[in-house]
């Protein structure tokens, strides 16, 4: 967790010409979170997002219960992403390209809350797969075909979107 902290304190820094107030996420508000998530069986609520200078960064958490709620593979245009897996373990691909792309819907909730415009496909060709557990972390820069193939525990992890052209709200 420290890890996300610092990349995103180095975007901050780099792109900030005046003090901006510091935002922070607890243990208590991820936990919060999950449990609203199981309770309504969805993935991937926002927590915060913040003007961070220049740029937005969003902090969400998702959880996915063992072989469920693979939603397909997804790519974002303008939106890099860095996951921090607090818990489980899952095979995750990153790269290649989407089979059977589908332009996300500019009004939906996923771009205008979640991940901001991209594709959403049924699979990747030509991707790197990899297993990913608790305290693994993976940087998805913005373009990037992803998504879990696999859940084999619940798994649940955190995601610190680096939102430059300010597509998501804040």
């Amino acid at each position: 967790m420290s890890r996300i902290l610092a990349i995103v304190l180095l975007l901050a820094q780099a792109a900030t010409t005046k003090t901006l107030p510091a935002t922070e996420v607890k243990a208590s508000d991820i936990q919060a979170t999950v449990r609203e998530e199981i309770a309504k069986n969805i993935t991937d609520i926002p927590i915060r997002t913040v003007d961070a200078g220049g740029h937005n960064v969003s902090i969400a958490v998702v959880h996915r219960d063992k072989g469920t709620n693979l939603t397909g593979m997804a790519s974002h245009e303008k939106v890099s992403e860095v996951y921090y897996v607090v818990e489980g373990s899952g095979t995750f691909v990153t790269g290649g390209t989407l089979v059977n792309p589908q332009k996300r819907e500019p009004s939906s909730d996923v771009v205008q809350q979640l991940s901001g415009p991209g594709f959403a496909g049924s699979g990747i060709r030509g991707g790197v797969s990899r297993r990913v557990s608790k305290g693994d972390m993976v940087v998805i820069p913005a373009g990037t075909p992803h998504g879990f193939t696999d859940v084999q525990e619940p798994i649940t992890y955190t995601i610190v979107r680096i939102d430059p052209n300010r597509v998501l709200a804040l």
